[in-house]
């Protein structure tokens, strides 16, 4: 007896998902930048029109911005931006610090030598970056920066949880809120690459949890 297996095309489906990302991360880079500043609404039929698209991925992108708390939706309103007090953003660093602890731990005893090399390019392009005054691309190596380090701790969970604090969107928020000097900042990062050369666990993680502690404080001292 011959069966037919039938194929469900997801083509569909995941093109919806496609879209929606990347209007999601379209909509970040503007509240990020400015272009959508605390308080401005972001109208549904608005984004659907300029994407050519219909407004269900846009609700979807604008739900997954509220999730993150960048956007908030009120009755009768629609979605705003949402203003992110220093104190909320204080609160994320007692998180990542526990959760970079553990990853420098991890990557202490499994880094490769071609992953401490991509850290020192990562340092390298923070320190260009500073030296530009572009706060915006020394944000993106920062970020590289750890998550190199956490992939190589090798625990996908841990990858997981950190990649949800969204850690490059709200560091930048965090140094422009704070004034922050780049080039310290770049420096900063220095003791946990050279903890990570050395392979000690104990000295990766006391480097990592110092180096994200330190820089919640110091974003704590600004006022809101």
């Amino acid at each position: 007896m011959a069966f037919r297996i039938e194929v469900v095309p997801v083509e569909q489906p995941l093109r919806r998902r496609m879209l929606r990302e990347e209007i999601r991360e379209r909509i970040l880079a503007r509240i990020l930048d400015g272009t959508y500043e605390p308080g401005c609404r972001v109208v549904e039929s608005q984004v659907a029109h300029e994407f050519g698209t219909s407004q269900a991925p846009v609700r979807e992108a604008l739900r997954d911005l509220e999730g993150m708390r960048f956007i908030e939706t009120q009755p009768h309103v629609g979605a705003r931006v949402r203003t992110v007090s220093t104190e909320e953003l204080g609160q994320i660093y007692p998180v990542r610090a526990a959760l970079e602890e553990v990853a420098g731990r991890e990557a202490a005893v499994r880094i490769t030598d071609e992953k401490l090399g991509q850290l020192e390019e990562e340092l390298a392009a923070m320190r260009r970056a500073a030296e530009n005054h572009d706060v915006h691309e020394q944000l993106i190596h920062d970020a590289r920066f750890h998550e190199i380090i956490v992939e190589s701790s090798a625990n996908l969970i841990l990858l997981e949880v950190w990649h949800s604090l969204r850690v490059e969107a709200r560091t930048l928020i965090s140094v422009i809120k704070a004034d922050s000097d780049l080039r310290m900042i770049a420096e900063m990062h220095r003791p946990v690459l050279a903890a990570l050369r050395f392979r000690d666990p104990g000295l990766a993680g006391k480097e990592m949890r110092a180096h994200i502690e330190f820089f919640g404080s110091f974003v704590g001292e600004r006022p809101a």
